[in-house]
């Protein structure tokens, strides 16, 4: 387990795959024990030896870690700064030509920045070589063979070196090397190992990005045990999920797959009020809106999209392993519930506040409150309320209003003045995946008080979070 603070200069991800050969020639269980644990023994060494090789991703860069943590090009030298690695890494426009890229970090960025390096085996060695001897031994056997997927982090100071980078690195794989043996011994299931898989993290400040080995396979349901462990080691409360698979986090210069955008509001500046304090959505969300998934719902699917990122964000904090449903699979379970017909199913008929709270009860065993307001006018006194629901649940809240639905995704809130500014996710942008635009236009921004149709009434669904790790 490594703990890196995410805060810092640098983080440095080291992923490569080393193979796990042993060779079994008992099935007493302590001998079988034995072999595995001096087969990870040799993978440690192999870490350690001058064989290993780490390369820089996106550039020409290779180092020796335990040759001095010799490099090439001849231009890096064991006491260059691990910051100034930027320089080599070559921009996704640009061609790897083994020249420096001209685009440098920026050093006025508040997110720590990743640097990917594989980790590799070197197998040729200088010098006359030898022929090849061969030899045959017929043996009855069991050959035990696993691919092990490595995944360090480690975090740099900015006065660190490659030297000093290096020496981290390798003390990260051998422990890692070292974690997983405990997980495949303690999963061992007769002959057969299961996978140790390493998975990353993102903990409360002042915690940072953790490291765990979870063994492959193995649903999160059965994992109870490991996370109430991890709990009680980093001090974290037991009424919500840090160590699901689903928790993994993401670093920043991975694309999701899904093509939705994440958490569009950390672009925005907060608003300003006197002695006013911001209470926000905890965690990750997909922004959800009108004409994606090849759905064409403008001017109906608003409160479809606003319970898709209500949806996302329960998955994504692990809370469900659902999927996000459907307008259709919507439709389906307001008819299973009995709130519809079902020629209700395949229609594009709207839905509000209370057909979304039967939708998150019966799809995802979920609880809501629900808030009513008699008239738009009202929702600016509801500041105490709404900033009590993001400082305790932290989940989007849907509101409904007349014909439209929109997510709240936290506010901006003075107790002195009862000043108050919402932070809004618009459902009804139509247009492509662009977060200038989104937050240019407005899709996702903060609105006044005279934002709400000040005489219309509505129906806020604030869904609490279960009380699981």
């Amino acid at each position: 387990m490594v703990v890196v603070d995410s805060e810092s200069a640098t983080i440095l991800r080291v992923k490569g795959l080393l193979e796990f050969r042993c060779q079994l020639d008992s099935t007493d269980e302590q001998l079988v024990r034995n072999a595995i644990s001096r087969t990870f023994e040799t993978l440690r060494s192999q870490v350690k030896s001058e064989s290993c090789v780490l390369a820089v991703s996106d550039s020409p860069v290779i180092i020796w870690p335990n040759k001095d943590a010799y490099a090439t090009p001849e231009e890096i030298t064991p006491s260059t700064p691990c910051e100034d690695m930027h320089q080599w890494i070559q921009a996704d426009e640009q061609e790897t030509s083994g020249k420096k890229s001209s685009k440098k970090k920026s050093k006025k960025s508040s997110l720590a920045s990743v640097i990917n390096l594989r980790l590799m085996t070197e197998v040729t060695k200088p010098g006359p070589l030898s022929a090849p001897i061969l030899t045959k031994t017929v043996l009855k056997s069991h050959f035990v063979s696993v691919t092990l997927p490595l995944d360090c982090v480690v975090r740099t100071g900015r006065s660190d070196t490659i030297k000093d980078a290096c020496e981290q690195l390798i003390e990260a794989l051998t422990h890692q090397l070292c974690e997983m043996e405990k997980v495949t011994l303690q999963n061992m299931k007769g002959m057969t190992l299961l996978v140790p898989e390493p998975v990353h993290f993102l903990l409360p400040e002042p915690k940072g990005l953790v490291t765990v080995v979870y063994p492959a396979g193995v649903p999160d349901s059965q994992l109870v045990t490991q996370r109430k462990e991890l709990h009680q080691q980093f001090e974290l409360p037991d009424d919500r999920p840090y160590f699901r698979r689903a928790n993994a986090y993401h670093f920043p210069n991975e694309p999701y797959k899904d093509g939705y955008l994440r958490n569009p509001h950390l672009a925005l500046t907060h608003p300003t009020l006197d002695n006013g304090k911001v209470y926000l959505v905890q965690g990750i969300y997909s922004y959800h809106h009108y004409m994606q998934d090849r759905v064409d719902d403008n001017g109906w699917g608003c409160a479809y999209r606003s319970l898709q990122t209500i949806c996302s964000w329960f998955q994504q904090q692990g809370y469900v392993e659902k999927p996000v449903p459907t307008h259709k699979e919507i439709q389906q379970a307001l008819v299973d519930v009995g709130d519809k017909q079902a020629s209700f199913v395949g229609s594009r008929q709207w839905i509000g506040s209370i057909e979304v709270q039967a939708v998150l009860s019966h799809l995802l065993g979920l609880t809501s409150k629900i808030l009513f307001v008699s008239q738009g006018a009202e929702l600016a006194s509801k500041g105490r309320e709404l900033a009590n629901h993001f400082l305790t649940e932290g989940t989007p809240v849907m509101i409904g209003g007349g014909v439209l639905a929109h997510t709240i995704l936290g506010v901006a809130w003075s107790e002195t003045t009862g000043q108050i500014r919402y932070l809004i996710l618009d459902p009804h942008y139509t247009g492509a995946e662009d977060l200038q635009v989104i937050t240019d236009k407005g899709w996702c921004g903060w609105k006044g008080p005279d934002f709400w149709d000040q005489t219309a009434y509505y129906n806020l669904c604030l869904p609490q979070r279960p009380k699981v790790i």
